[in-house]
């Protein structure tokens, strides 16, 4: 349901020159709080602090060249400790941008371990390292990264916790995902809209189907014109098998003119099946389901697939629209990779007694390939029966006889005394 990390990142310092502190920077200090004692930094020369500029502007340029040819000598040798830290930081960025996340996380370690930088500098830098553990999907250590963070820098934010939230999610530890993203959406009053995808997903993971279900209704509420917030209220209320509620939202939307995509139609169709399967009339929620087909095809947002004709074949026979079913299992078979399209129109024509036509479509699908074969010859049986071709009855009953799900019923009829050869 939920899809992976995913992050844009800058550089979050530049170097401050040993000595050159105010009362003004500290009362800006976006730590005030930290209970890290800040170390004296090290950093003396002009020339050292405008080349790391220079590199951590590269880095936030994108100029992976440029930026690596300045800053790997500083992390390599420069005498300041602070010089080699905030270069570390800049070629972890480069790393995390060329898709080495591992690469990024050794780096930042080790400026972080170096540990001669402001409070600032160094709390930001333990913050993007647990962001870095969650992309590379090592959920634990960020975890612990982020509550060591927040235990030292002495700072709670929203997106700490929905780091959090995430992180427990992924560890399948729902309900701690749970009260991260609960405490996240508290701390402001514009929480992201993906935080509602884990708490969602979480209230979906630990069996909680109606505070998902409620969840995703009360963020269609909030965006009743967003299409991603009305498809997330419909897969929660489907997951949570709260059919009626989910078609009424498409309804809604329907009618307001938001179904715009083949997905919406189909789904909305689907959904009416589904219903009808579980209702003791099928043949209205039925009939709803052909008819959606039906205007997302003339509309030409429902394409013409095999599947999507299939569907509306099953729709159109459990509305005991029989006609209209062999119309559009008809069109799915010059579309179909395989024969089902077949055995479904051969069937129906069966029911019509039109043999030999049903004979014709149901040989050609099972040269095409059906999932159930012996099924299919079963079917082939009926219609040479039909046709009053006995060798070519038991011809096709001799072949269900060899398929272990029409097996006993084949071999039954094959040994009745009706049957002699």
């Amino acid at each position: 349901m939920l899809a992976g990390t995913a992050l844009a990142l800058a550089v979050v310092s530049t170097p401050v020159i040993a000595g050159s502190g105010s009362s003004k920077e500290k009362k800006e200090a976006l730590y005030p709080n930290a209970t890290r004692a800040e170390p004296k930094l090290d950093l003396t020369s002009e020339k050292d602090q405008k080349a790391i500029n220079e590199g951590l502007d590269a880095v936030n340029n994108q100029d992976k060249e440029k930026a690596t040819q300045i800053l790997q000598p500083i992390a390599d040798g420069s005498k300041s400790k602070y010089a080699q830290a905030l270069a570390l930081q800049g070629l972890a960025s480069i790393h995390y941008n060329d898709g080495d996340v591992k690469g990024a996380i050794d780096l930042l370690k080790r400026a972080l371990d170096n540990g001669v930088m402001p409070n600032d500098t160094y709390f930001q830098l333990q913050y993007m390292l647990a962001q870095f553990y969650l992309a590379d999907e090592q959920y634990q250590p960020a975890l612990d990264t982020i509550a060591k963070w927040r235990a030292e820098g002495k700072k709670e934010t929203a997106d700490s916790y929905a780091l959090e939230g995430n992180a427990y999610y992924r560890l399948e530890k729902y309900p701690e995902a749970i009260a991260a993203i609960k405490k996240a959406q508290s701390m402001t009053d514009k929480p992201n809209d993906s935080w509602n995808q884990i708490l969602m997903a979480s209230y979906s993971e630990s069996g909680q189907g109606d505070q998902a279900a409620q969840v995703a209704q009360q963020q269609l509420a909030a965006n009743p014109n967003d299409p991603n917030a009305l498809n997330n209220a419909v897969a929660v209320l489907m997951q949570a098998q709260k059919y009626p509620e989910a078609i009424t939202l498409m309804e809604k939307a329907k009618a307001s003119g938001q179904l715009k995509s083949e997905k919406d139609y189909v789904n909305l169709a689907k959904l009416y099946l589904i219903t009808g399967q579980n209702s003791e009339d099928q043949k209205g929620p039925a009939a709803k389901a052909a008819a959606t087909l039906q205007e997302g095809l003339s509309k030409g947002v429902v394409t013409q697939t095999a599947e999507n004709y299939e569907l509306l074949g099953a729709a159109s026979y459990m509305s005991d629209n029989t006609s209209g079913a062999l119309a559009a299992y008809q069109k799915a078979i010059p579309l179909a990779k395989d024969g089902e399209a077949n055995i479904r129109a051969g069937q129906l024509l069966i029911q019509d007694n039109k043999y030999s036509e049903a004979k014709s479509l149901i040989q050609q699908g099972i040269d095409k390939g059906v999932q159930h074969k012996g099924t299919a010859y079963m079917l082939l049986a009926e219609a040479c029966r039909g046709l009053k071709d006995k060798p070519g009855t038991i011809a096709a009953m001799e072949k269900a006889a060899q398929d272990p799900e029409t097996s006993a019923k084949a071999k039954a009829w094959l040994k009745s005394p009706t049957v002699s050869k």
